[in-house]
């Protein structure tokens, strides 16, 4: 028994990390990331804000929400993770510019996740000390209990990572699957993998097989190809889209975190903005180590590049424009520490969490996709519930309306 991961991304890394431990029976050597990027974490398990929220979801994704919340104090808890990837406190704040407008949907229309938090009360604020507010801008806190959290998520998937690894699974990079191979009975027995080096690179690229009787496909925005690849003839499409969004990660002189021996977890905070002039609704959010992530600025028409890491040349008016809201909301100068694209895979009803192809028997095909801006909030609980499936046993969150 094999089990394979497609794509060693947050979400990929999560699954391998509790499908690796007790009560998981899966022995750890027997579980295989595949990366197709020669860079670790060069799309949204980078470069995403690492946001986490408990209760701002919908209905069908509210359960699994909640668990992977707890799992991500949990997990911060038992492994020092306030100072190994800056889990703290957040407190989420509305910044409304009275010349500005918020749409409905952010993903759609480039506006703010904080309309998703509607079902909470509106209470007076005066937000965080870093905040510059306009005349006659309306500020309100969101969240201030112990139900929204802050974390790097680069870091966290390099903790993930590394703690996989150690316990004996394999990561196998850079390289994509480009077929699978069956029993006569139909299950899983295989897959082949081809190495992606660059094309400037002298090496020719190599194929390898791996064993495999589980699959689990979880290469965020790159999922669907990579099922289309591997199940050609299959008459589902997965309906996962990608969406570009820009981001900066700035310092500036009016935040400074908590020194470490002070409570560094209330010390973080949230605000999603308008920016009546560019159309957009800015997302900052300041961080346990200085630094403060500020987009909002997506573009659905840049294409998905072949493998994450690609496509970050150009986008210099996309990054004034996150400078310029980023200054204005700062009330100054900033720092700019790095610029950043990635492409978030948005699930047109919601993440993908479940079993596909229910022909292939045996261990079977799974896909963890589809998470949209919550991919960091969400990646814990679902590398639980995916490893839970895997297995065949009792799921910790109400998934069963995450299907396909």
């Amino acid at each position: 028994m094999a089990t394979v991961i497609v794509g060693a991304g947050i979400i990929g890394t999560s699954t391998a990390y509790y499908l690796s431990q007790p009560p998981s029976s899966t022995p750890p050597s027997s579980i295989h990331l595949v990366e197709s990027s020669p860079e670790l974490f060069a799309s949204a398990s980078g470069f995403a804000a690492g946001f986490l929220a408990r209760d701002w979801f919908s209905s069908p994704v509210a359960s699994l929400g909640a668990l992977s919340f707890d799992l991500h104090k949990q997990l911060a808890e038992e492994n020092d993770g306030a100072r190994k990837w800056g889990y703290s406190r957040s407190t989420g704040t509305s910044l409304a510019d009275t010349s500005g407008k918020r749409g409905e949907d952010w993903l759609l229309e480039d506006t703010s996740r904080a309309t998703s938090a509607g079902n909470h009360d509106f209470v007076p604020g005066q937000g965080p000390a870093w905040l510059t507010r306009r005349k006659g801008g309306k500020l309100d806190i969101i969240s201030e209990d112990d139900t929204t959290a802050q974390v790097d998520p680069l870091r966290l998937s390099h903790f993930l990572l590394s703690t996989v690894l150690s316990r004996g699974v394999h990561l196998h990079q850079p390289c994509r699957p480009i077929s699978i191979s069956h029993t006569h009975s139909g299950a899983l027995s295989s897959i082949t993998l081809t190495s992606t080096s660059p094309p400037s690179s002298p090496t020719s690229p190599t194929t390898s097989t791996l064993p495999c009787t589980t699959l689990i496909l979880a290469s965020g925005a790159w999922t669907p190809l990579v099922h289309r690849t591997l199940f050609p003839t299959s008459p589902l499409h997965l309906p996962i889209t990608p969406l570009a969004g820009h981001s900066l990660l700035v310092r500036s002189p009016r935040w400074t975190p908590p020194p470490p021996n002070d409570d560094a977890r209330t010390g973080c905070h949230a605000v999603f903005a308008t920016d009546a002039a560019h159309g957009f609704s800015p997302e900052l959010f300041s961080r346990a180590g200085g630094d403060i992530y500020i987009a909002g600025l997506n573009d659905a028409r840049l294409p998905l590049p072949a493998v994450a890491g690609m496509g970050r040349d150009g986008h210099e008016e996309a990054r004034r424009v996150l400078r310029g809201a980023a200054e204005r909301l700062l009330g100054g100068p900033v720092e700019v520490v790095r610029e950043g694209v990635c492409w978030r895979p948005v699930g047109r009803r919601g993440p993908v969490v479940g079993r596909v192809e229910e022909e292939v028997e045996g261990g079977g095909v799974w896909v963890a996709a589809g998470h949209g801006p919550w991919g960091i909030s969400l990646s814990l609980g679902t590398g639980k519930v995916v490893s839970e499936m895997v297995e065949g046993r009792g799921v910790s969150a109400e998934v069963g309306g995450l299907g396909v």
